[in-house]
């Protein structure tokens, strides 16, 4: 399946999750690129300072140190040039209480993290061609 390039912004503090989330985004299609920061600090930081910087997509792991996805996604949620960029939360946590936060707080789409390659590679396919997807992709 071709997809038009895009560019991601991937907020996650594992290492391991980075490289997973780069190799299943670059199986799509290799003109895809993913911007990668470890905290939400960074995060706003680089969203306020670079303003020729808006990704397409932004994905938002949950739990990380210094500030939560969920702050992280409340500081996003406030610069208007990303009023129409989709945020995702993407998390192990599939626990009902982290889902309605994140929907009261504006998010796209609420991602459980896959287990398999496949099936991050197939989700991240129809997020990118902006396939209708319930707000909780399990």
């Amino acid at each position: 399946m071709h997809i038009r390039m895009v560019t991601c912004l991937l907020v996650d503090d594992d290492p391991d999750d980075h490289e997973i989330f780069e190799i299943a985004l670059h199986d799509l299609d290799e003109g895809h690129s993913c911007h990668v920061v470890s905290t939400g600090l960074d995060a706003i930081s680089l969203l306020e300072e670079e303003r020729s910087f808006t990704p397409e997509f932004i994905f938002i792991d949950v739990n990380m140190p210094y500030i939560s996805g969920f702050d992280c996604l409340r500081q996003v949620k406030k610069i208007q040039r990303l009023d129409t960029v989709p945020v995702i939360m993407y998390s192990t946590s599939a626990a009902q209480k982290d889902i309605s936060e994140a929907r009261h707080l504006g998010a796209s789409h609420y991602f459980v993290k896959p287990i398999r390659m496949s099936l991050l590679s197939e989700t991240l396919a129809r997020l990118l061609h902006k396939e209708s997807l319930p707000f909780v992709i399990p």
